[in-house]
């Protein structure tokens, strides 16, 4: 599938000058996840971040079998900076690609353009889907799929999704994460940023990450956004309808009063959550049920996480947990055993 984006492995992680191990997240999170695929790290002076690899230079990590460097680290804009350019360069003339989710793109900066087109190594802006996608169909296709989805941005659904791939694997069972977004796709190495695709190609996009598979494979796709925020709901919307889902995760943050960024549009609450998610997926899937919850319950002491969890589990019936916190084994067991 040409218009998904995919990255080679080992990757070598550029922590540039991150101030802290906030701003370089990314790299954290393909360490966390895919450890065996991370050589080594680049920090250049005054970073403050630390992942505790070994600190390389573009062409030792060559050397041992890197293939992608990776830009792990974020500053104010989404630029890239300056004083990053020179590692940039020297990991093309090493032979290796170099990967970034930043907003400004490597490959409208001449000099980098000039690098790669004289060594042959890809810039690749994970953020920007290359290739042409397709509207959405709504056929109905072979294998199982599961889509996180939220009452609110930024409330764990990338980090359940890769939680509930692995435990599914462990279990045995064939499962795969779906990458929807730039950090996902470094983490998996493949995927389709949805919130830079047009919006007429966001379902159409689902389709392609989540195509034809055997009966009893699970896609794992990672939700974005959500139904109930004013400024997201159109990508969230696409993802439904384009990933066909057969279980939906339902992941919450139990102490936001107001939808992230919106102090005047009201958190909906979890019935309403499921009510507009079943009924936007039942379009492409009439079969659609919720799996369970996942919730963010890291402002909670544990006492309170724990009772907060047993309530929903006994007031809707079905298994919540905090994927973090605890696990996501509750969650895998149902769905091998009912879906």
């Amino acid at each position: 599938m040409s218009e998904l984006v995919e990255l080679s492995s080992p990757y070598l992680l550029f922590l540039g000058d991150a101030r802290d191990d906030l701003a370089a997240k990314t790299a954290a999170g393909v360490h966390h996840w895919r450890p065996r695929q991370c050589l080594g790290q680049v920090r250049l002076p005054g970073c403050a971040a630390d992942l505790k690899l070994t600190d390389m230079t573009p062409a030792e990590a060559a050397r041992q079998g890197a293939r992608t460097m990776l830009i792990g680290t974020a500053n104010s804009g989404g630029v890239i900076a300056d004083n990053w350019l020179p590692s940039i360069v020297e990991a093309l003339e090493a032979g290796l690609d170099v990967a970034s989710g930043l907003h400004e793109r490597l490959d409208q900066i001449p000099t980098l353009m000039a690098v790669s087109a004289r060594t042959g190594r890809r810039l690749i802006d994970v953020r920007h889907p290359k290739g042409k996608l397709k509207t959405g169909t709504g056929r109905k296709r072979s294998g199982k799929r599961l889509l996180t989805v939220g009452t609110d941005c930024s409330v764990g659904k990338m980090y359940t999704s890769l939680a509930l791939e692995a435990a599914l694997r462990e279990k045995g069972c064939k499962a795969d994460f779906r990458a929807t977004g730039q950090t996902g796709i470094m983490i998996v190495g493949r995927g389709i940023s949805v919130d830079a695709v047009v919006a007429d190609f966001i379902s159409g996009a689902a389709e392609a990450l989540s195509p034809d598979n055997d009966a009893d494979h699970w896609d794992v796709v990672e939700g974005q956004g959500s139904l109930h925020h004013p400024a997201f709901a159109g990508v969230s919307l696409g993802l439904l309808h384009g990933s066909q889902p057969d279980a939906l995760v339902i992941c919450h943050e139990p102490t936001r009063r107001h939808m992230r960024g919106l102090t005047d549009v009201p958190l909906p609450s979890l019935e309403a959550t499921i009510e507009a998610n079943l009924s936007a997926a039942r379009l492409t899937n009439p079969n659609v049920r919720v799996l369970g919850f996942a919730v963010n319950t890291s402002k909670l002491e544990e006492a309170a996480a724990r009772s907060m969890l047993d309530d929903l589990e006994k007031r809707f019936r079905m298994p919540a947990s905090d994927p973090v916190r605890f696990s996501v084994a509750a969650l895998a067991a149902r769905l091998l055993a009912e879906f």
